[in-house]
């Protein structure tokens, strides 16, 4: 599956419907519709012109299924949150990922928990 889809960025509303597919697929625009319409107040439409826009991309692909289609996402999700991870981090951080976490620390936004995590994960990474 390939990291970028096409080159271009995804949408914070295509997002959305990609994480509906990444859920589960392949699925047709009304099952996408079922899963995100009533709490994002969009209509099947707004749905249809999202799933184009993705196809268009080539972050997701179509099969006929009689008379609709069915979608299912090109890219892995792991992926998609690794290269915009790293754009995040190259965007807003000068590239250093310690500078976010630095952040997030004087922010106070990291949970003795979430440190326990990040200890477990870099003694991970040093072995």
């Amino acid at each position: 599956m390939p990291s970028d889809p096409a080159g271009e960025r995804i949408s914070d509303a295509e997002h959305a419907v990609m994480e509906v597919l990444w859920g589960q697929s392949p699925r047709s625009a009304a099952d996408v519709c079922d899963a995100i319409c009533t709490n994002r107040d969009w209509t099947i439409a707004t749905v249809k012109t999202l799933l184009s826009r993705l196809v268009a991309k080539g972050a997701v692909a179509t099969e006929p299924d009689g008379r609709r289609f069915l979608y299912r996402p090109l890219i892995a999700r792991s992926a998609y949150v690794g290269g915009e991870s790293q754009r995040l981090v190259d965007r807003l951080f000068g590239g250093r990922p310690s500078s976010l976490f630095a952040q997030l620390a004087q922010s106070e936004a990291l949970t003795e928990d979430d440190l326990a995590e990040m200890e477990s994960l870099l003694k991970e990474l040093r072995r």
